[in-house]
């Protein structure tokens, strides 16, 4: 038996799926209903489920967002409306999503290829595949949303700092802290707008609008010298981006 979620904000849609499910119900048992990202979140994290029927457009954080966050990502069927790149990416790497309203046959036909899926299918990859190329939306460019112990905290991108590659992890620098965000610095260097953060070093992405000066150091190297005092370290690379981009 497949243990399944449906996260979706609103309550019909959420009515629809369970009385779609039905059809299933040998195969497939509901675990619970969510009615927003957070409440999905700690639903994954208490259930495991195998899968996940997952709407996009919420309120607080969107599912893409809320699928950032997640360890152990199971299978998504995606039931939304949303722009081309998701679509794009739905297509390549989802595995399925259902456009509302959309018809019982249809969602039939998305939760049989489900069922009908490899065992060697890896979901959790073709998560992290979807969710690289939506993150070329310009919808997922606006914050950053990271999870702190239980908590999920969203950063408008007009607060970062910089940001600083440590390990596996991204560190989000902010007025209030630093926050860990499982992504790379590749990521966010394709990602964030060009025009407001420069990458100035391999290990560290600056806030342009957060640098006061900047200074000579070793060799061909600079320092970046932030509004908070942060001293960051400049390549030679990262200088000529950083002159490039300041006209200097």
């Amino acid at each position: 038996m497949k243990r399944a979620l449906v996260i979706d904000d609103e309550p019909l849609a959420r009515m629809v799926v369970l009385e779609y499910l039905q059809a299933f119900n040998d195969q497939i048992e509901v675990m619970q209903e969510c009615n927003d990202g957070f409440e999905g979140l700690k639903a994954i994290h208490q259930y495991q489920p195998d899968l996940i029927f997952l709407d996009v457009q919420m309120p607080k954080i969107n599912g893409f967002e809320m699928l950032e966050l997640v360890e152990n990502q199971p299978s998504v069927i995606f039931t939304t409306a949303f722009d081309e790149y998701a679509i794009k990416a739905f297509e390549a790497h989802a595995v399925d999503y259902l456009l509302k309203p959309f018809s019982k046959d249809r969602f039939n036909k998305a939760v049989e290829k489900y069922l009908a899926q490899s065992p060697s299918v890896k979901p959790a990859k073709q998560t992290e595949e979807l969710l690289e190329a939506v993150s070329q939306s310009p919808a997922q460019h606006e914050r950053i949303v990271v999870k702190t112990g239980t908590k999920v905290k969203i950063i408008p991108v007009s607060d970062v700092i910089y940001l600083q590659a440590d390990d596996d992890y991204v560190s989000v620098f902010t007025q209030e802290g630093s926050y860990l965000k499982n992504k790379t610095m590749n990521f966010f260097e394709q990602t964030l707008d060009p025009r407001y953060f420069v990458r100035v070093h391999r290990s560290y992405m600056v806030a342009i609008q957060q640098i006061t000066r900047i200074d000579p150091y070793e060799k061909d190297s600079h320092l970046a010298i932030l509004k908070s005092g942060a001293k960051i370290p400049v390549s030679k690379t990262g200088y000529v981006k950083l002159k490039q981009v300041l006209g200097i």
